[in-house]
């Protein structure tokens, strides 16, 4: 038996909501994010398109939900690498955190990255698009000028692309070192010191 929340739903809604959108995600690596329908989420589920329904209206809503939390830690990296003095110091923060969130959800970012139905769906939301345009501008900030920009855009999709790949011999810590130092030389800054 199913019990009832004070909200309405019921104790269950949050485990089938994450179902459908651990699906959504699965077929959007599949067959990209605009040739994935409810439907065919509903059916890799065996759901009815009413049960989707009742936690997404639309794709883009169910979208949102799986995006939405990516967009807050990005926005959280980018306000602790703004509080670095110099530029490059922001770049390499801003480096560090993004290849962690990237390898924490090496599931996900390869789905988005580059995605056009993506691209569009951040164009229409403006708050979001913001926040990426953030986080390049502290990578870019590290060589101000058109270089720069192109070695910030290299780094962003380079970590999302690399975190879906299996690499022989690296795991997680040993990519994200990789990821990090990679990213360093693209952007032209330096190693960090180790602490003594």
């Amino acid at each position: 038996m199913v019990s009832r929340t004070g909200n309405g739903g019921t104790a269950d809604d949050g485990s089938t909501r994450r179902r459908l959108m651990d699906a959504a995600i699965e077929l959007f690596r599949n067959h990209s994010v605009a040739a994935t329908s409810l439907q065919m989420i509903s059916d890799e589920l065996g759901f009815t398109k009413s049960a989707i329904y009742h936690h997404f209206r639309t794709r883009d809503e169910l979208l949102g939900a799986i995006i939405e939390p990516i967009i807050d830690r990005v926005a959280a990296l980018t306000e602790d690498a703004a509080t670095h003095r110099t530029p490059r110091a922001r770049a390499d923060r801003m480096l560090a955190g993004y290849a962690r969130l990237a390898v924490a959800n090496r599931h996900l970012f390869p789905v988005f990255s580059g995605d056009p139905a993506v691209v569009d769906f951040l164009r229409g939301r403006p708050e979001w698009a913001a926040v990426v345009q953030r986080q390049f501008d502290l990578l870019a900030g590290a060589d101000p000028g058109p270089g720069g920009q192109v070695r910030a855009a290299i780094v962003m999709a380079g970590v999302a692309g690399a975190v879906g790949l299996s690499f022989d011999g690296l795991d997680d810590d040993a990519l994200l070192e990789e990821l990090i130092a990679d990213g360093r030389r693209t952007l032209g800054l330096r190693a960090a010191r180790p602490r003594t």
